[in-house]
């Protein structure tokens, strides 16, 4: 993909991901890796508005080379990068349902959420989160790193979903997929719910592997 159909490809999921209500005000961000650096969303624009020539575009170093100035979140996308050299795209959304989770007391730090349906084993796997970091805290980036190697899809604690994929449109598929699953997870709460057994979420990760 050139970087021009990079940017135009950006500029259309975010704000279709704004338009239904996934993303809202100026939060969320996007990357997509090129060849020779990122394109990034940039700071203090809202998803639903961005020009595929205001997007941010850094160096292989993170250095800021044109465009607008990049998300203040760029340190985040770049920690995953490193330690997912086959991503392609990154999403991060403030996504209304699974914030909402990653809010919650009593939550499995190592999983958080249960296998509810297949396809959210087969898009997302396991879904670990990550401690809570007041906002530009590069330890967040640290923290992120550490988990990233084994899981393409973080939850951050009090703010929301980082999710890796081949390409940007697998990450946004990943994120929406996650989203959805967080919703069913809060309707289902305090009903006795069948989730799906260790041996099929074994079956599915064998064949579906991130």
């Amino acid at each position: 993909m050139t970087e021009t159909a990079a940017r135009d490809e950006i500029a259309l999921l975010a704000k279709s991901m704004y338009d239904r209500g996934l993303t809202f005000g100026s939060s969320g961000n996007i990357s997509v890796r090129l060849e020779d650096g990122w394109l990034m969303t940039p700071t203090g624009v809202a998803m639903g508005e961005i020009d595929p020539a205001q997007i941010s575009k850094l160096d292989m170093n993170g250095h800021h080379l044109s465009g607008d100035k990049p998300t203040k979140e760029t340190f985040l996308h770049l920690a995953m990068y490193e330690e997912r050299p086959a991503s392609g795209a990154i999403v991060h959304l403030h996504s209304t349902h699974s914030v909402a989770v990653s809010c919650l007391a009593d939550i499995d730090p190592t999983d958080v959420l249960p296998p509810i349906t297949a396809y959210y084993v087969m898009k997302i796997g396991k879904l670990p989160l990550v401690p809570y970091f007041p906002p530009g805290d590069l330890n967040l980036a640290k923290a992120v790193r550490e988990m990233a190697s084994k899981s393409h899809a973080v939850l951050l604690a009090n703010h929301g979903p980082v999710v890796a994929g081949k390409s940007l449109r697998d990450a946004v598929y990943a994120t929406e997929e996650l989203e959805e699953t967080a919703k069913l997870f809060l309707m289902l709460r305090g009903m006795n719910t069948k989730f799906l057994s260790d041996a099929e979420v074994a079956a599915l990760r064998d064949k579906h592997s991130t």
